[in-house]
């Protein structure tokens, strides 16, 4: 019989075994422990069929249907599991840990696979995330205005050995209106959280955690209520790259892209941007001067990050200007601004 083992151990063993997710391909979608593969005993129309014959007719006509439905895909699962094995070992989780992970650990170990269970299965995991969120953490939080290379700054400090989360790529999406542009498709919420959780795993808690300045929403996706409530009490390096240099950035990051995505992105803004923005920049965009419409672009969203980081903690705010856009070295700057800030609590 299977060994049912926490949420701790199965994460930890998951660096070493393969974890198999056997509900169905909606609920993985939707959802799973990153890195899980998903071989489904049911899929979405097998799964509904039988959770209404349950219902309807109770469990043992319920378990008879699935019997049915598997016994005929059982060598394929298998075949699979098989594949996934490491060392003739796999770890195996549902929704609750129950019928579904049982049944198909049998199945598996009648394959000679050794499995062990997630005990109370992906909902487990769910409420292990949640706690663990609500850990304190040491954060830090990287500012600027929209175009200051916030982003490859971030790479450069984890190049140097600083704990980073990039956020926004782990939502695929920048932002902004024009954010989702060349990216790919945004997970939702939950496989959001989910990804967040697995990077914050690997970090050390002792250690200064970097995170960009966000807002509560990354395009469709939400940053955890436990997560951004540090954040904006957290210490917040502002760093101020001169207009020109931002411009430059943007018409390098964005003309490359159609003017249909950009005239689209743009449209989305267009109540809160205003008509004597906006149609100087539309027209920019499609006369393709792009410098014009990064400004005018620029104008709104600057407006818009000076209100949010007026509704912060003033005391907690610290600008660093900066000469041109240079990661390694901007990194580094902001980096001993950091050093200076930690030793001066800490002294205090």
């Amino acid at each position: 019989m299977a060994v049912r083992i926490d949420v701790r151990e199965f994460l930890d063993e998951s660096s070493l075994v393969s974890m198999i997710d056997v509900r169905s391909p909606g609920e993985f979608q939707r959802g799973h422990i990153p890195g899980a593969i998903n071989i489904p005993l049911f899929d979405d129309q097998e799964r509904a069929k039988v959770g209404t014959l349950y219902k309807l007719e109770g469990k043992h006509p319920a378990i008879l249907e699935g019997l049915d439905i598997a016994g005929r895909k059982m060598s394929e699962m298998a075949k699979r599991a098989r594949r996934a094995s490491v060392n003739n070992q796999l770890l195996v989780y549902c929704w609750r840990g129950g019928m579904r992970s049982e049944s198909m650990a049998w199945l598996f170990e009648t394959m000679g696979i050794g499995c062990k269970l997630l005990h109370g299965g992906y909902k487990s995991y769910r409420s292990f995330l949640r706690e663990s969120l609500q850990l304190p953490l040491k954060i830090m939080i990287l500012g600027g205005m929209t175009g200051s290379g916030k982003t490859e700054i971030l790479q450069s400090m984890a190049d140097m050995g600083q704990q980073v989360i990039h956020l926004e790529k782990l939502a695929s999406h920048k932002g902004s209106a024009f954010g989702g542009i060349g990216q790919a498709k945004q997970p939702g919420t939950e496989s959001f959280e989910n990804r967040l959780f697995s990077e914050m795993r690997k970090m050390n808690p002792e250690k200064l955690l970097w995170l960009e300045d966000e807002s509560k929403t990354i395009g469709s996706v939400h940053i955890p209520d436990e997560l951004f409530g540090q954040m904006r009490h957290a210490f917040l390096i502002r760093i101020d790259l001169p207009l020109q240099e931002r411009i430059s950035r943007l018409v390098d990051g964005y003309a490359c892209y159609p003017k249909q995505d950009l005239l689209a992105a743009l449209e989305r803004i267009r109540k809160r941007f205003g008509n004597q923005l906006f149609l100087p920049a539309k027209e920019a965009i499609e006369s393709g001067n792009y410098r014009l419409a990064a400004e005018l672009i620029l104008e709104y969203y600057d407006r818009t990050y000076l209100y949010g980081l007026s509704k912060r903690n003033p005391n907690k705010i610290f600008p660093l200007a900066l000469e041109a856009f240079n990661p390694p070295d901007n990194a580094r700057k902001i980096t001993e601004l950091a050093e200076k800030l930690i030793s001066g609590e800490q002294q205090s």
